[in-house]
C-alpha cells in the first residue's frame, strides 16, 4: 500500500495548528489560489493571488509540503497555454521557497474537444518542466485522459515526483477504469471518491461505502 495520504488545506489552517493523525503519514499541501477568473479564449486561469510572498513564507513555517492551485481548460487554443504559463510562473515562486507546487490545469471533461486539449497540453507542459532546473520538482495534477498512458512521459520526467488524477465529474466506475489505464498515475479523486456517500446512512453504511470505494480506487491507483 501507500505510505502516506496527500492530503489539500484551505488557508485557514496557517491560522491553527498542523494537522496530525496517528493512523498514516499526512503530506500536508496549502490549496493558495483564490478561484479562478472569468473564461476567456476557452480557459479559467486562476485569480490573482494576493500577498503571495507572506502566504509562502506561512506556508513553509507551518510545514506544509507544498501547495495547490488549479486552473480550468475547455477548448484548445491560446488559453491553453496561458494556463500553463500562469500555473508553472507561479510553481516557480514556490519553488524558491522550498514548497513543492501540485500544477492542476484541469481538463473540463465536457470538453466536445477533450483529447485536442490534453494534445496541447502535454506539448506546453513538458516544455515547461524542461526549463525547470535540476534541483526543482513539482507534482502534476491531471483530468484523466481520453487514451491510455497518455501521461506516460509526465510519469518518467525527472523533475516531476508524482502524477496525480483527479475525477473531474466522472463516475467512480469510469474513473477507476481510466486510473488502470494510466499506468505510474495515482489518484487524487474526490467526487469519485464521495460518491454514493450521504449523512443519512449510518456510520457503518457510510464506512462501507467510503472502504469499497478507497479500495476500488486504489487498486486503480496501483497500475
Amino acid at each position: 500500500g501507500h505510505d502516506s495520504w496527500i492530503i489539500s488545506l484551505p488557508q485557514q489552517v496557517l491560522d491553527s495548528a498542523c494537522p496530525r493523525t496517528g493512523v498514516k503519514p499526512l503530506v500536508p499541501f496549502l490549496k493558495i489560489d483564490q478561484g479562478l477568473a472569468p473564461e476567456q479564449q476557452g480557459a479559467q486561469l486562476m485569480k490573482p493571488i494576493p500577498h503571495l510572498d507572506d502566504l509562502l513564507s506561512r506556508a513553509v513555517e507551518k510545514h506544509m509540503f507544498g501547495t495547490k492551485m488549479r486552473s480550468v481548460i475547455k477548448l484548445p487554443g491560446d488559453g491553453v497555454d496561458s494556463v500553463v504559463e500562469q500555473q508553472f510562473g507561479l510553481a516557480r515562486q514556490i519553488l524558491v521557497t522550498g514548497l513543492v507546487p501540485i500544477i492542476e490545469p484541469e481538463v473540463d471533461i465536457r470538453s466536445p474537444r477533450k483529447a485536442e486539449v490534453e494534445d496541447q497540453l502535454k506539448a506546453a507542459i513538458l516544455a515547461q518542466l524542461d526549463k525547470l532546473g535540476d534541483d526543482q520538482s513539482v507534482i502534476l495534477k491531471v483530468t484523466l485522459p481520453e487514451r491510455a498512458d497518455f501521461y506516460r512521459e509526465f510519469a518518467d520526467h525527472p523533475r516531476v515526483i508524482r502524477v496525480l488524477a483527479l475525477s473531474g465529474g466522472y463516475t467512480r466506475a469510469q474513473a477507476t477504469t481510466l486510473l488502470a489505464r494510466n499506468h505510474g498515475v495515482i489518484a487524487s479523486f474526490s467526487r469519485a471518491l464521495t460518491e454514493g456517500l450521504s449523512t443519512a446512512q449510518s456510520p457503518a453504511q457510510f464506512n462501507a461505502v467510503l472502504d469499497e470505494a478507497i479500495n476500488a480506487i486504489a487498486t486503480a491507483s496501483r497500475t
